[in-house]
C-alpha cells in the first residue's frame, strides 16, 4: 500500500516537474520572443531617426539654399547694382557712399556663406541657428523679429538641435507667407530639466475649426516633436495670431 502512495507521489511529482519545465521553457521562448520583437523595433526606430535626420537636414539645405537664392537676387544685387552706379557718378564727394554700399554687400556675402556651409547644417547650434534666421528677417525687411534667451544656456543634442530648427523653420516659413505678420517673436527658455520654446506672431491667425493647422504641417511637426521625445503644440486665434510651444528634455 505504501508503495503504490510512494509511486503515485513520485508520478505526480514526475508530472509537476515536467509541467514545471514546460513552463519555464515556454516562457523563456515568449519572453526571447518579446526580446526579439523589441530589438528589432529598436534598431527599425534607429534607422528611422536616422533617416529623417538625413531627411531634415536635406530639407534645411533645400530651404536655405532658397533664401540665399531670393537673397542674391533682391538685396546683394540690388546693393552691387547701387554701387554700380554710384561708381558711373562718382565724385570725391560721394565715394564714402560707394565704400558703404560695397562694404555692406560683402558683409551680406559673408552671412550667407555661414548658411550656405554643409558643417554648420551638420553641427548645427540651435541658438545661433535661430539667430542667423532672425538677423536674416530683419535684414531684409521681411518681418520684425526678436530672439529672446532666458535662463542659464545649456548644450543640446545635436541631432534635436536639427530636428527643432527644423520644426521652427517651417513655422517661420508660413508665418511670412500666410500670417500677414508685423512681429516674430522667438523665445528660449532654459529650466532646470527642461527647455521651452516658444515661437510667435501677431498675424491674422486661425480658428481650431479651420483646417488651417494641416495646411501649416502640424502633424509633421509634432510626429518630428515625438522623434526626440519633445512635444509641439500650435495654438491660434483669429486676428491675434499664432503661437508654436515645443517642450523638450534636457
Amino acid at each position: 500500500m505504501e508503495s503504490e502512495e510512494s509511486q503515485i507521489v513520485l508520478y505526480i511529482t514526475t508530472i509537476v516537474i515536467i509541467l514545471f519545465v514546460v513552463l519555464i521553457v515556454l516562457l523563456f521562448s515568449f519572453f526571447q520572443k518579446r526580446k526579439n520583437v523589441l530589438l528589432q523595433e529598436q534598431e527599425n526606430n534607429k534607422k528611422r531617426f536616422e533617416r529623417e535626420i538625413a531627411e531634415t537636414q536635406i530639407e534645411i539645405r533645400e530651404e536655405t539654399l532658397r533664401n540665399i537664392s531670393w537673397e542674391l537676387h533682391d538685396n546683394i544685387g540690388q546693393l552691387l547694382t547701387l554701387a554700380k552706379i554710384q561708381l558711373q557718378n562718382t565724385s570725391t564727394e560721394n565715394i564714402k557712399e560707394v565704400s558703404d554700399t560695397i562694404t555692406k554687400s560683402l558683409n551680406e556675402v559673408r552671412a550667407l556663406s555661414k548658411l550656405i556651409n554643409p558643417e554648420a547644417i551638420k553641427n548645427i547650434q540651435l541658438k545661433e541657428a535661430i539667430q542667423l534666421e532672425i538677423n536674416r528677417f530683419n535684414r531684409l525687411n521681411f518681418i520684425k523679429s526678436t530672439l529672446v534667451v532666458k535662463g542659464k544656456e545649456v548644450a543640446i543634442d545635436k541631432k534635436a538641435s536639427i530636428i527643432m530648427f527644423r520644426i521652427l523653420q517651417e513655422f517661420f516659413s508660413n508665418t511670412i507667407k500666410h500670417s500677414k505678420a508685423s512681429e516674430l517673436t522667438v523665445v528660449l527658455n532654459f529650466k532646470e530639466e527642461l527647455m521651452i520654446i516658444s515661437a510667435s506672431d501677431n498675424g491674422i491667425g486661425f480658428s481650431s475649426s479651420e483646417d488651417s493647422p494641416k495646411g501649416i504641417g502640424l502633424l509633421n511637426i509634432v510626429n518630428r516633436a515625438k522623434l526626440i521625445g519633445a512635444t509641439a503644440k500650435l495654438s491660434s486665434e483669429i486676428n491675434k495670431g499664432t503661437t508654436l510651444l515645443i517642450e523638450y528634455k534636457l
